[in-house]
């Protein structure tokens, strides 16, 4: 149970929920998508951007900041809040996701993982005491457990073990965390399979957090893995707990995760698909590159309401980034940032008026005919 969340109304057609989460930095209402501020910084956005596109909260990561510039000299200077001037809530991982995509630079054992940074080739420990004491000395209002997680092509032994050992790691998060007022979530793993996942759940339930995710998703398995993994742990999960799905962010994936009931989401994929060029939009995903928009002076969106679909036209954003310049970052990840913010506003809105059933049906019928209209 979670004396910092409440579960405000359910939809009465299905999971979706809106919940209200209490932090030290203010509260926020679920569902909610969090933008990724790897290095203290959401990429091509100043903190002024982040207000604008309402950003409730957003994701800082522990194995970067550790690495640099360092834990101490942030805590040293204020704590991330004041580092980073976001006066909004944060929620740090754990570091662990990062640390195992390194693949041979590092060696996992019961005690932590030694690794290789990938900046300069030093060695470091990373345990899951060392991965709290990090996260409170960042003073994040949310922080992960560290845990173990394995790849989508794992077989069922090492998945099995390695969720023992996330289990036993997350005990030993909750032994040593302390910050007063700093919130602690357990992750769920277990891979693709479902007796295993309700074993985990089982498990870090059993210990007690202030919140439950499930980690080891988007990791290369298909969605209709991903899906069924969502649908299998939704009714075993508490349900006075906010509930996160880490690292999903493709609009369907939100709402399908949302329509089982989760509460909380981030993803890389809105900032870094706005670099490339990939923008997202009422009419299916645009490849703002393509030769089609060279001379199209119509808005990126007619159905969006951000400052650059009211301020720029299609010709113009596809000028900028083939030309290079830094400000087609900056207004593309504008644009996709609001696109994902309001997505998740107008998903509270449908879940308050018990029609969220019509809002995912108008929104798959509508991406079937942009698909059938590209395709055509």
């Amino acid at each position: 149970m979670s004396d910092n969340f409440t579960v405000v109304h359910r939809d009465h057609s299905c999971g979706a929920r809106l919940g209200s989460l209490k932090t030290l930095h203010g509260s926020i209402e679920t569902p909610i998508f969090m933008p990724v501020g790897t290095n203290a910084t959401v990429k091509a956005m100043t903190p002024e951007d982040l207000l604008a596109v309402n950003a409730q909260i957003i994701l800082a990561n522990t194995y970067h900041l550790y690495l640099r510039p360092g834990h101490h000299l942030i805590e040293q200077l204020g704590g991330l809040h004041r580092f980073m001037n976001w006066e909004r809530p944060i929620l740090t991982d754990s570091g662990g996701f990062q640390v195992f995509s390194l693949g041979e630079l590092r060696k996992i054992s019961e005690e932590g993982v030694r690794f290789q940074s990938h900046l300069d080739g030093s060695y470091h420990f990373l345990t899951p005491e060392l991965s709290v004491q990090i996260q409170q000395s960042l003073g994040a209002d949310i922080i992960m457990c560290f845990d173990e997680c394995p790849p989508a092509t794992a077989d069922y032994e090492y998945v099995r073990r390695s969720l023992d050992m996330t289990t036993r790691w997350a005990v030993r998060c909750k032994e040593i965390h302390n910050r007063q007022g700093q919130q602690l979530f357990g992750i769920i793993q277990g891979g693709m399979h479902y007796d295993l996942r309700a074993r985990s759940l089982a498990d870090i339930c059993s210990i007690g957090f202030d919140g439950y995710a499930l980690g080891g998703l988007s990791v290369g398995e298909e969605k209709e893995q991903m899906y069924g993994v969502m649908e299998c742990c939704a009714p075993l999960m508490p349900q006075d707990a906010p509930r996160y799905i880490m690292g999903i962010g493709a609009p369907e994936d939100l709402i399908e995760a949302v329509w089982h009931g989760y509460d909380m989401f981030d993803c890389v994929m809105p900032t870094r698909n706005a670099r490339n060029g990939m923008l997202f939009t009422s009419q299916g995903r645009i490849n703002i590159k393509a030769k089609v928009y060279e001379a199209d002076s119509g808005p990126l969106d007619p159905e969006c309401g951000c400052h650059v679909c009211r301020t720029y036209s299609r010709a113009y954003l596809r000028h900028l980034y083939r030309a290079g310049e830094i400000l087609a970052s900056q207004l593309n990840t504008y644009h996709n940032l609001y696109y994902f913010l309001d997505l998740m506003r107008r998903m509270r809105e449908a879940i308050r008026e018990n029609s969220f059933i019509e809002f995912r049906k108008d929104f798959i019928a509508r991406q079937s005919h942009n698909q059938s209209v590209k395709g055509g």
